[in-house]
């Protein structure tokens, strides 16, 4: 099965366009104001209208109010919802847009039961855990712990770079993977050489 691959945190036009122009299936957005990567509705407009018909865009809120984030599906047109906080599964499920699910992989939890909980989501990514931090750590989890069963619906997150991501999608078979910091020059700013060859390495893991 080929492997989705999504560049996350894109704040510039030129970095919209490299990503697109290397194959990835979806871009993320983020709307959380301590983030370096956060991005405004009106700036988040510029970078979505030009995207093709088959490049999802991905919307990534953490604790966000319901207000703000139909704000943003209304004004953005965002096609998924990325919940990042403490977001129960009756708020995610309350937005009219499709909608995934990320875990930080903390040392109790359990993929499968989280699977159960979030039924409704479109999948999961799994992401890093450290304390404090919602997201983006650049820091990869133990692998091992994904069930191979739930591969079919994992998004693999934490500390993907071009250097590890052959051997991630080899070991783990997820349905896409996720990277933000792996393909930049400084937080927020993608390099559009690292993106190409991301995208390259996660194609001969497939071969």
């Amino acid at each position: 099965m080929r492997t989705r691959v999504k560049i996350c945190g894109l704040t510039r036009e030129q970095d919209v366009e490299a990503a697109v122009g290397a194959g990835a299936d979806a871009l993320g957005f983020v709307f959380y104001g301590p983030s370096p990567r956060n991005v405004s509705i009106a700036k988040a407009v510029e970078l979505v209208k030009g995207l093709p018909p088959y490049v999802t865009s991905v919307a990534l809120f953490v604790n966000a109010a319901a207000d703000e984030i139909a704000r943003v599906v209304d004004e953005v047109g965002i096609d998924l919802l990325q919940f990042h906080g403490d977001e129960p599964p009756e708020f995610c499920d309350t937005h009219g847009c499709p909608w995934m699910r990320a875990l930080r992989m903390r040392p109790e939890v359990d993929p499968l039961a989280e699977a159960g909980r979030f039924g409704a989501a479109r999948g999961l990514l799994l992401d890093a855990y450290r304390p404090g931090v919602p997201g983006g750590t650049g820091e990869t989890f133990d692998w091992a712990r994904i069930p191979a069963d739930l591969a079919s619906r994992i998004v693999l997150a934490g500390g993907l770079t071009p250097s590890n991501v052959r051997q991630a999608v080899r070991q783990v078979r997820p349905y896409g993977v996720d990277v933000s910091g792996g393909v930049e020059s400084d937080k927020g700013i993608k390099d559009a050489e690292k993106i190409k060859a991301f995208i390259e390495e996660v194609r001969h893991a497939e071969q």
